[in-house]
């Protein structure tokens, strides 16, 4: 654990020092580090709209990738009070800091957990859509230690906790959420919203019906 320590460490002062020699990254990734998480509100919108006439099994999976994100939200308190760990700059206070101070927890990233279980839910529902949610998950995690407010294995954790809770949750619930999706979409007020895509039709059938 401690050799994982010195690596976290090392990896972290290496980023710090490259935001030091990149004073003109600073603004734009302290931004996207901070209002990020608006873009991947967008992208579980874009994902539900994507979904709404596809197949129950595709759309269940869009209203878990919403729902489980605000899951892991509620999970990841319990985990950071578990861990307890210092922020990076409490711990190195001569580092480059750009980052807001918080009195939150180092381990697991809230962001990092909220960006892995967003592309994670998003890869159920479109592979192009959910790797580039990936992308931007990746790109939030580096700004997030860029900036000096997680250490790597901070945001690395997230991710994976994000995903792993995304992952699970729909190993299980997969049948049932998709019985209720398909039982929802058929009631009058969501009937015109999330319509279900027509089944298609045996060519042989529909010659003879519209035979004279």
């Amino acid at each position: 654990m401690n050799r994982l320590r010195q690596l976290d460490d090392q990896l972290f002062l290496a980023i710090n020092s490259f935001a030091r020699r990149t004073p003109g990254l600073h603004a734009p990734f302290l931004a996207y580090a901070k209002y990020g998480l608006a873009l991947f509100a967008l992208l579980l919108l874009a994902g539900v709209l994507m979904a709404r006439r596809d197949q129950a099994r595709v759309l269940a999976a869009a209203g878990w990738a919403c729902v489980a994100t605000l899951l892991v939200v509620g999970l990841n308190q319990p985990v950071g009070h578990l861990f307890a760990e210092a922020r990076p700059y409490a711990t190195h206070p001569q580092i480059l800091r750009l980052a807001d101070v918080t009195t939150d927890f180092s381990f697991p990233s809230d962001h990092a957990v909220i960006v892995g279980a967003v592309a994670t839910g998003l890869l159920l529902v479109n592979r192009r859509l959910g790797l580039l949610a990936a992308l931007a998950a990746a790109l939030m995690a580096f700004a997030r230690v860029y900036i000096g407010a997680h250490y790597p294995w901070d945001v690395l954790g997230g991710l994976v906790l994000g995903a792993a809770v995304v992952l699970l949750g729909w190993l299980l619930l997969r049948h049932p959420l998709t019985n209720l999706t398909t039982w929802l979409r058929r009631q009058p007020g969501l009937r015109a919203v999330f319509p279900e895509r027509e089944k298609l039709r045996d060519p042989a059938q529909v010659a003879y019906q519209q035979a004279p």
